[in-house]
């Protein structure tokens, strides 16, 4: 099991939410803001399967690309040594 954790614009973040949820993802997203961006961002955190992280990654970029203007995003991928769903 991984965890993405990927910091975008907000148009982007709620683009790219958008798309993962309809790709079975599940997603959950925190307000942002400071760091390196300095402005109004989205901190989406995803659970994925090994097989899925690539199409996550690119689903995140294919949002970014959409939405022009704001500064770029970031995203890493941790492993999860333990996963419970309550």
């Amino acid at each position: 099991m991984k965890l993405i954790l990927a910091v975008l614009p907000e148009k982007a973040a709620t683009l790219a939410s958008d798309q993962l949820v309809a790709q079975g993802y599940r997603v959950t997203r925190l307000a942002s803001t400071g760091g390196f961006m300095r402005r109004g961002s989205a901190t989406l955190l995803i659970g994925a399967e090994e097989e899925q992280v690539e199409t996550a990654l690119r689903l995140l970029r294919e949002a970014r690309q959409q939405i022009r203007g704001d500064p770029g995003g970031i995203a890493i991928v941790l492993n999860v040594s333990r996963f419970e769903r309550f």
